[in-house]
């Protein structure tokens, strides 16, 4: 193992390490972007990848089986947000947006995604009246998602208890409406049902063939994306789970069950140059 490479501390995250470096051409690395390639902002808008993301991806990705980035933002937003488009090096990028109901292929630069589920656009016409009438309003927001929608409580005075406070009734309101309630960091998002980041990356996974697979994440929502990993090590297949932690937030579930924690994204960063230079030894 290469000594500038940080340590996994399990021995199926020190397994799955060895065979990316000794095969990496069958290699997936696969990521989240909020949190992970993006630090996590007040306004979702204004979250930009880390400036050395694109360069060490960029270095990375021609000496693996393929790169793809993993989110609940759609395709195309990641895309902007992340500078990832027209990129040398990263001609064969794919974006999963939504879970996994958009991708985005920088080979040809476009967009493929399925219909949208009916009950998305319901919501989204009765959230603001349903948050007005529970008294939810003063420092909450809603984001606008496409195929999704997201209310954040990170403004409020106190972003613990109007998520805690919110949590019964927007899951309430999902179900009414055939979605379900996906928790994050001060964020509660209402989506379609078998969307996930776990079935997107199996599916991708499967779809190359794939011999062994990196997935970094930050929040709950990666957790499914933990689990495909975790099974596809049982089916034989190698893998590495990094968990992006801040000095300031971290979420225990994700982390109990990460081979390896790394400082944010500047760590998840500091990782993908280190495989990348090692890699070009």
């Amino acid at each position: 193992m290469v000594s500038s490479l940080p340590h996994p501390t399990t021995a199926a995250g020190r397994d799955g390490l060895a065979a990316f470096l000794a095969r990496p051409e069958k290699a997936v690395v696969a990521l989240d972007f909020d949190g992970t390639l993006a630090e996590i902002v007040p306004d979702p808008e204004r979250a930009r990848a880390h400036p050395g993301a694109v360069p060490a991806l960029a270095a990375l990705a021609p000496r693996v089986a393929a790169v793809a980035v993993v989110t609940g933002r759609p395709a195309g937003v990641a895309v902007r947000y992340g500078g990832f488009a027209g990129v040398p090096g990263l001609e064969h990028l794919v974006v999963l947006g939504h879970y996994g109901a958009e991708r985005w292929d920088a080979v040809t630069g476009t967009v493929h995604a399925a219909a949208p589920h009916p009950g998305v656009a319901s919501v989204r016409a009765e959230l603001p009246g349903f948050l007005d009438r529970i008294g939810a309003w003063p420092g909450t927001w809603i984001e606008e998602k496409g195929r999704a929608v997201a209310v954040h409580t990170r403004r409020a005075v106190d972003p613990q208890g109007a998520f805690e406070a919110l949590r019964g009734p927007l899951g309430d309101l999902a179900t009414h409406h055939g979605l379900v309630l996906e928790p994050g960091r001060m964020v509660l998002e209402l989506r379609p049902p078998g969307m996930d980041k776990g079935v997107a990356l199996a599916d991708y996974v499967r779809e190359l063939g794939a011999g062994c697979v990196l997935y970094a994440g930050d929040d709950l929502g990666d957790l499914p994306a933990f689990a495909a990993v975790e099974k596809l090590r049982w089916d034989g297949v190698p893998g590495l789970l990094v968990c992006s932690s801040s000095a300031t937030e971290s979420v225990p579930e994700l982390a109990d069950r990460a081979d390896l924690t790394v400082r944010g994204p500047a760590g998840v960063v500091g990782l993908l140059e280190g495989l990348g230079s090692a890699l070009a030894q």
